[in-house]
């Protein structure tokens, strides 16, 4: 799967995740040779678990899969800029790759607020890109938010 495919499926999870009812946010885990590894969106609401962000289950997931917390290699796609809890679960996991579509000025932690992998205690940085549509990212967020006013 390429670059391309993997944040289009990210937008899709969240497209998802939004007709669940839930804030819409997906994200695709691969392996470093490109192979869908996890899928998923957000799922706080179906599960009552303020943790299971779509990052956190794909990377849940992808570790039980492959029988080891360390997802070395792997490359993260993500419809929105990750939040501080899941910036420490990517950075504890060794994720080697991070590519997000919409920026998140008020909740996301990596090129806003704390700055998650500049920090001088985080011991693993991946490489971190901008793709995909953000404005098609943005805008589900938009919509989903507008319907809850």
């Amino acid at each position: 799967m390429n670059d391309q495919e993997a944040i289009a499926l990210a937008l899709a999870e969240a497209e998802g995740a939004a007709a669940r009812g839930e804030v819409p946010v997906g994200a695709v885990l691969l392996a470093a040779d490109g192979t869908l590894l996890a899928q998923s969106g957000n799922r706080i609401v179906e599960k009552r678990d303020p943790t299971a962000h779509a990052e956190m289950e794909v990377m849940r997931a992808a570790a039980a899969l492959a029988g080891n917390e360390r997802l070395a290699g792997t490359q993260l796609f993500v419809s929105l800029e990750p939040c501080a809890m899941c910036a420490g679960a990517i950075a504890m996991a060794r994720v080697a790759r991070l590519v997000f579509a919409a920026e998140d000025p008020k909740g996301g932690a990596v090129l806003h607020g704390p700055r998650f992998f500049e920090q001088p205690t985080c011991h693993h940085r991946p490489q971190v890109e901008r793709a995909g549509d953000s404005e098609a990212a943005g805008r589900v967020l938009k919509d989903f938010f507008r319907a809850r006013r």
